[in-house]
């Protein structure tokens, strides 16, 4: 993760002293959950609470870890040196590192899907609102980057957030799947800590107790979660890639707004890059290279190792905070972009009603022709559109095989635009409720 990368909110998330703040809350609420059960005097676990307005010295902290080696141990060494040996010696009873540790990971991430949930509602704003904005502004539809049949840019709008709002439901669930914590001691097997004090520190911290955990806290939860993030990176490099390939110069359906003073080249002035889409591109390969790793995380030696602990320190804060900047990012690009309906009717009609064919097709297998038949008329007068660059309609209309099947009339009809268009409504019905 770079800053250039990178929102205050979520950078904030994976800053030390917000992982201290949350190791010192966990060990706070366990003190006042063993008092609670009379393993430690109330007093001792009052006086934890003290520190409660320290600004912990990350510096301190690394120059204790530098001796122990063990970042807990210095931490809590640290806590000691604000409420006193005598307080603090019943701090972390019963407990080890990666009680600590794992909740607090999945605090973080809970956080982390806060933002992203809301990053992804502005994305979802955007998309509905461009789409009822060009629900019936005509384009071509292409497969294999070829023209297809019309369509409209709302559709293609609304199709990017039914997507999207499937994202939202799997952010949801990543969300659900991290939101658990766990303090049950060496093995988890709650030897030397009575479950009540998970269940504690785990209704103050928003979480839900891990319903077995092995020192650590299952893997497979965080897998999911990054595998969402993942399958997320992807698809706004799916509405990436399409308004890239709208900005090029011989489409140009639309373009990411150019701002006053932007430039786009520093050879050629007359240059506008589609650049904040190919950047969401690159951010998106960023946050999928972080699945694998979450995925191998997922096999420990036995009850714990500790394989999976210098992987999650980098690729969580780096995966949320690329998505989270990525989703706004994109959120913008959608809010800003420039649409060229001209331009889109113009590509359209560039091979003169070819885009016509299949209901041409249709049509002659309805009058009694052969579907091979069918098929055949009308690909031969297809291709001098392409080849000689012909007017298809004026074609079929001088074809005698043709206009044997089909009238005049009943040719010309074939080629209203307003007959591809007639379920859109039906369509955004289904997508944006009725």
């Amino acid at each position: 993760m770079i800053p250039r990368y990178a929102r205050p909110e979520m950078t904030a998330i994976w800053e030390p002293q917000t992982r201290f703040r949350i190791w010192y809350e966990i060990e706070a609420h366990a003190c006042d959950a063993q008092a609670a059960l009379g393993v430690i005097p109330k007093a001792n676990a009052e006086a934890v609470w003290r520190a409660k307005d320290v600004t912990f010295d990350v510096a301190r902290i690394d120059e204790i870890e530098s001796v122990t080696k063990h970042d807990v141990i210095a931490f809590l060494t640290h806590l000691a040196e604000h409420i006193g040996a005598e307080d603090a010696r019943f701090v972390h009873q019963g407990m080890t590192s990666s009680d600590v540790l794992d909740t607090t990971l999945n605090i973080q991430l809970v956080r982390a899907a806060d933002i992203l949930i809301a990053d992804l509602d502005r994305v979802l704003a955007a998309l509905k609102k461009r789409a009822f904005e060009h629900k019936d502004t005509l384009r071509i539809g292409r497969s294999h980057g070829i023209h297809a049949e019309p369509t409209t840019m709302g559709l293609t709008f609304a199709r990017f957030y039914a997507e999207m709002d499937r994202n939202r439901a799997r952010m949801v669930a990543a969300r659900a799947e991290v939101a658990t914590g766990a303090i049950s001691g060496a093995v988890g097997t709650f030897a030397n800590i009575d479950p009540a004090v998970e269940d504690h520190v785990c209704k103050m911290l928003g979480l839900v107790p891990e319903p077995i955990s092995t020192q650590v806290i299952p893997r497979d939860r965080h897998a999911m979660f990054f595998a969402t993030m993942g399958v997320i990176a992807s698809s706004i490099e799916n509405i990436a890639i399409e308004i890239r390939h709208m900005q090029r110069t011989e489409v140009l359906e639309a373009e990411e707004y150019f701002s006053p003073g932007q430039k786009g080249s520093s050879a050629m002035p007359h240059k506008r890059n589609p650049v904040l889409t190919e950047n969401l591109t690159g951010l998106a390969r960023l946050v999928r290279m972080t699945v694998i790793p979450a995925m191998e995380n997922v096999a420990l030696w036995h009850e714990r190792d500790i394989s999976h602990s210098s992987v999650e320190r980098g690729i969580g804060p780096d995966a949320t905070i690329h998505l989270d900047f990525a989703l706004n990012r994109l959120a913008g690009v959608i809010e800003k972009l420039v649409i060229y309906p001209d331009n889109m009717l113009r590509n359209m009609n560039k091979f003169k009603g070819l885009v016509m064919s299949q209901r041409v097709l249709l049509a002659l297998t309805q009058a009694g022709v052969s579907r091979e038949d069918a098929y055949r008329l009308v690909q031969r007068n297809a291709m001098k559109v392409w080849e000689q660059g012909k007017d298809f309609k004026e074609e079929l209309l001088a074809d005698a095989e043709v206009t044997a099947a089909l009238t005049p009339a009943e040719i010309e009809e074939k080629f209203d635009l307003g007959y591809h268009t007639k379920h859109v409504d039906t369509i955004f019905a289904r997508v944006f409720g009725a």
